[in-house]
């Protein structure tokens, strides 16, 4: 694993590291190998959300395919068009996230900065469709299982009207999308606290002396969630063909 990692590390960002801007803590050998470490951690950490996600995928997948007609009509009272705008948002973020690591790894300061507040903003304006445009229209429509499960009569003729659709096994459904939608949700908001800290240091030109292992690994955690979301969106959104 360790030479992979090393193997991983092109030539020139081995330079960058090696420089004496940046010092490597006392349990390191050099500036190389904190990075590897820091990296190989964040892979290992990343490898148990997927382990986390993967069980309420199982989950999610199993009543699915028990129930199809419900969680049919559950989608369909998705606003697709929101849930398409945020996957939009979300690759953008991506891609800022992308060019604030490359303006790390070449020491642009300025750039790093607006590339990690754009990313900010885009994640943010993710969070604002989620709660403001679909999750409170949801508790309107009395669709919030456990706290709000009063749907409107509007609701309850859109479930009636779909073949072997029934109530309690829609509400299954919205069990599953507000628990995968929040969890995603609750991650976007630490990546949120993980930029906040990046733009912090980013200012006091910390990550622009060589040591950029923080903005490639933070981006590592932010690329994940949106990753994440790129299943969520047409597992939740777009079952049963709705075109």
């Amino acid at each position: 694993m360790n030479q992979w990692l090393n193997d991983s590390i092109s030539s020139p960002w081995r330079e960058k590291l090696a420089t004496p801007e940046f010092t490597h803590s006392h349990q390191f050998d050099d500036n190389a190998q904190q990075f590897e470490a820091a990296s190989l951690g964040m892979w290992v950490f990343l490898l148990t959300e997927i382990m986390f996600f993967g069980g309420l995928f199982c989950g999610y997948a199993v009543y699915r395919s028990q129930y199809l007609p419900s969680f049919e009509a559950g989608s369909r009272l998705l606003n697709v068009g929101f849930g398409a705008a945020n996957t939009a948002v979300l690759l953008a973020s991506s891609l800022t996230m992308a060019l604030a690591v490359r303006a790390a790894q070449t020491r642009k300061g300025n750039a790093l900065m607006i590339f990690v507040l754009l990313t900010m903003l885009l994640g943010i304006a993710f969070l604002g469709i989620k709660f403001f445009f679909e999750w409170i229209p949801d508790w309107r429509d009395g669709v919030v299982p456990g706290l709000h499960w009063v749907p409107t009569a509007e609701v309850v003729q859109h479930v009636a009207g779909r073949a072997g659709a029934v109530l309690p096994r829609v509400e299954l459904f919205f069990c599953f999308y507000f628990f995968m939608t929040g969890m995603h949700a609750l991650h976007m908001v630490v990546g949120l606290g993980i930029m906040t800290y990046l733009l912090l240091k980013a200012r006091t030109g910390a990550l622009t002396s060589g040591h950029f292992a923080p903005v490639e690994i933070s981006g590592l955690y932010w690329h994940f969630v949106d990753i994440v979301w790129i299943f969520l969106f047409p597992l939740l959104y777009l079952i049963g063909g709705r075109y």
